[in-house]
């Protein structure tokens, strides 16, 4: 990559902050109320400690891998076969991400403002302006999204103000009522998110500078944010039990907004917060996608992507009662992806270390001959 397609940290961070945000902030909400109901919000804080630990192995792999791609380095330290496999896994649980954040963004679109619109049109109408934003540079991405996060801020301030009139933190009581077991069921579905940290390693290459410790502790207490924003919010303004019933609980906070006597139904608001969301994110994955295929060619890149989002597409208009895919969210995609992740850091920690220990045998032995 050239110097010109790099970004700094700050913009890594950003990006991030929409693109993981947005599973944080909506997608892994519903299945956390539904689990760990009225005390939740503690999985959160749970898995926002074990995420700091986790930490400490995502800046050792970076500091060995020292911003080499990905690619390059497990085909020069593992062999080519093992970085296809890695490829190839990895690249599956992006498409599998993909492919859920698409589902709900359509559910959602249809439920909320466009009822009649096939699922089809809409699909097609997103993915294509996604597809072209991953075919640019990572710098590209990086400047819009600093743009387009900006209102988002500004609207997700504006909604957790305007509804504290309507918060009733008592809800929050009793704590722990039912124990720790549903704390325990629901921190798989946090974690799902947190692991996407893992994001930094394979941008590594396109960093302006060194990826700290601290950094990995600000995206974390980001994410924790995002998630306790409106999670402890649908708590307080619903209650834990009609909260796990909302499909989409986020939204139904913009609903109570009411600003004096008359300004009030501006919930459509929110359908610029989650588009972005979902723009940046399905733009960010595809792109992720690119640096794991590492060609030069545009025509492979196309190509590539054209495939990938052909294989969503038929995901998405493919006829599955919404239940079914609730279902499929709660006990397959995010457990699974959270596993994965972790697994995959492990994995790259491991080899790390196995190769650290190769080369410092290699450099004692050669000392030693000389």
């Amino acid at each position: 990559m050239k110097q010109a397609d790099k970004i700094t940290i700050f913009q890594m961070t950003l990006l991030i902050m929409t693109a993981v945000g947005l599973k944080n902030h909506v997608i892994v909400i519903p299945p956390l109320l539904r689990t760990g109901g009225r005390d939740a919000w503690i999985a959160v804080l749970f898995v926002g400690v074990l995420t700091l630990i986790w930490g400490f192995l995502l800046i050792y792999i970076y500091k060995e891998i020292k911003g080499k791609h990905i690619n390059d380095w497990l085909k020069e330290n593992t062999g080519k076969a093992f970085a296809i496999i890695f490829r190839f896994t990895f690249g599956f649980y992006l498409v599998i991400l993909m492919i859920v954040t698409m589902r709900e963004t359509i559910t959602w679109t249809n439920v909320s403002y466009l009822w009649r619109t096939p699922p089809l049109a809409l699909t097609l109408l997103f993915l294509i302006p996604c597809m072209l934003a991953a075919l640019t540079r990572i710098n590209t991405i990086a400047i819009a999204n600093f743009f387009l996060l900006a209102l988002v801020n500004v609207l997700g301030f504006f909604v957790a103000t305007a509804n504290i009139p309507r918060k009733n933190p008592e809800l929050l009581l009793p704590i722990l009522e039912n124990g720790f077991t549903p704390v325990f069921k629901s921190m798989i579905y946090q974690a799902s998110g947190m692991t996407e940290l893992i994001i930094f390693l394979l941008f590594q290459h396109q960093l302006k500078s060194d990826l700290k410790y601290r950094h990995i502790v600000i995206n974390t207490f980001i994410l924790i944010g995002l998630t306790l924003g409106p999670l402890i919010g649908a708590i307080i303004e619903f209650g834990p039990v009609e909260a796990s019933y909302q499909r989409f609980p986020a939204y139904e906070e913009w609903a109570l907004v009411r600003v004096g006597k008359f300004v009030e139904h501006v919930d459509y608001l929110s359908i610029y917060q989650w588009l972005t969301g979902a723009f940046i994110r399905i733009t960010l994955l595809l792109y992720t996608i690119r640096i794991l295929i590492n060609s030069k060619s545009k025509k492979v890149n196309l190509w590539s992507l054209i495939f990938i989002l052909g294989i969503v597409t038929i995901a998405i208009v493919y006829p599955i009662d919404d239940k079914l895919f609730v279902y499929f969210l709660i006990h397959f995609a995010l457990p699974t992806s959270a596993v994965f992740f972790s697994i995959a850091s492990f994995i790259l920690g491991v080899l790390v270390f196995i190769v650290k220990r190769r080369k410092k045998k290699v450099s004692q032995n050669e000392g030693t001959r000389a």
